[in-house]
């Protein structure tokens, strides 16, 4: 497939402007929170939409513009969140992210991408398999100390892998989290293990970018380890990961002799069986923000080609799925936080599919941090429109992010992972 295949996609585009927001008017609450795309939104300007980077990529194929500084600009500055292809195929067949994706590859392919601050992230992958330009060997250093079963030499087996990802491994102040994973997965006596050292990227940065030959390298050598290690489930935390395990590698027609789950989908099951038993009360009023990668992203969409069949002598159809994100992960966090004794909740206004991105996936954040740090502004000022003292949310580039935006806003708001609360709770 190639960004050529859906000229009829990009020409079929109406221009009505549904990209840009939360679709159906029954779900739009308010004027505020009405907006579904965060660079429509900060730069409110329609090449930034879905709808303007189509356009945008047909002016490129015929030839009517050239590679810019400018093109760059709208194709990079966004952080293909999905939402505008949600949106679109509320009353369409269009396929819209599958475009942005092919637009980027394209860039890529012919050398005019990615940006300047994606190319670090890209040579860490290769070099040291994540994205930190972090040693292998210290991957596995969160998990000093606890007692955990070490997958990476074939010696021992289990029937879950637990896949912590490069952010969780790396980030010092987010080490945490996989720690209280682990031990609450102990405490409810689940059989699993750890790679360590010998975890690989799972590719997602690189993919988002365009970079598609290091993505399917990265990709398949992680799908032939979990095959080898023979584990039943292979459970992580990092949202990223979860959703390229669960939506794209699929698409490259490997086995995959295993199933992808969330942490958190793990563990509202062992809480669902009496395993775990949160009791400690915790007297707080929080609200939860769906990553755009445990939720929407987390569906399969499975690219047609651009192939159509001429239906009742002239109406195009296409031969696609209809893919509107209701298949993510949205119940388990929720189902978690019910669970904790005196947890005060209330949801934001865009929630589930319809979640507001945080702005830091697409590499956004590497590449236009005021546009990631726009977008976790927008989305604390809906969080605190709550009344919630806490933002909650299960993915590591989201919670880096909101933190930055409450840093630089001083808005009167934590950031907190599921995880903590279950565990305090606990």
């Amino acid at each position: 497939m190639a960004l050529e295949d859906y000229r009829n996609d990009m020409m079929r585009c109406v221009r009505c402007s549904s990209c840009k927001f939360i679709p159906l008017g029954s779900i739009v609450k308010s004027w505020q929170f009405a907006y579904g795309c965060p660079a429509s939104k900060q730069m409110n300007f329609h090449s930034y939409s879905g709808s303007g980077k189509l356009i945008a990529a047909l002016s490129w194929l015929d030839g009517r513009i050239g590679v810019t500084p400018e093109l760059l600009d709208v194709v990079y500055r966004c952080s293909l969140c999905g939402l505008c292809d949600v949106s679109c195929r509320m009353g369409t067949d269009m396929e819209v992210y599958e475009i942005l994706h092919q637009l980027r590859k394209k860039l890529v392919a012919e050398g005019h991408g990615p940006m300047p601050a994606h190319k670090p992230v890209i040579e860490s992958v290769r070099n040291y398999d994540n994205v930190w330009v972090q040693p292998r060997n210290r991957r596995g250093r969160w998990a000093k100390g606890l007692s955990v079963k070490d997958l990476s030499k074939g010696k021992e087996k289990a029937e879950v892998l637990y896949f912590v990802g490069c952010t969780y491994s790396y980030a010092s102040d987010l080490m945490h989290i996989p720690r209280l994973t682990a031990e609450l997965f102990t405490r409810a006596g689940v059989d699993f293990g750890i790679l360590g050292a010998r975890e690989l990227c799972c590719a997602s940065p690189v993919y988002m970018v365009g970079q598609q030959d290091l993505y399917e390298e990265y990709a398949k050598k992680n799908i032939a380890m979990f095959n080898e290690l023979g584990v039943k489930k292979v459970v992580t935390s990092c949202a990223g990961c979860y959703g390229v395990f669960r939506s794209k590698y699929p698409l490259l027609g490997e086995d995959m002799d295993f199933e992808v789950v969330h942490a958190e989908e793990y563990l509202a099951e062992l809480i669902g069986s009496g395993a775990l038993v949160p009791k400690n009360k915790v007297d707080l009023s929080v609200t939860f923000h769906d990553p755009c990668h445990t939720g929407r992203m987390a569906e399969i969409r499975a690219p047609s080609g651009g192939g159509e069949e001429c239906h009742l002598g002239c109406l195009p159809v296409k031969n696609v799925e209809k893919v509107l994100g209701f298949d993510g992960s949205y119940d388990a966090p929720r189902e978690i936080l019910a669970a904790i004794p005196q947890m005060k909740f209330s949801e934001m206004e865009r929630i589930r599919e319809y979640s507001f991105c945080c702005g830091s996936g697409g590499g956004a954040k590497s590449a236009f941090p005021d546009f990631a740090l726009s977008a976790a502004s927008d989305r604390v000022e809906e969080a605190m429109s709550t009344g919630a003292e806490a933002l909650v949310t299960n993915c590591p580039w989201c919670e880096k992010n909101f933190a930055d935006a409450v840093r630089e806003t001083g808005a009167p708001i934590r950031v907190v992972d599921t995880i903590e609360l279950l565990a305090q709770s606990l």
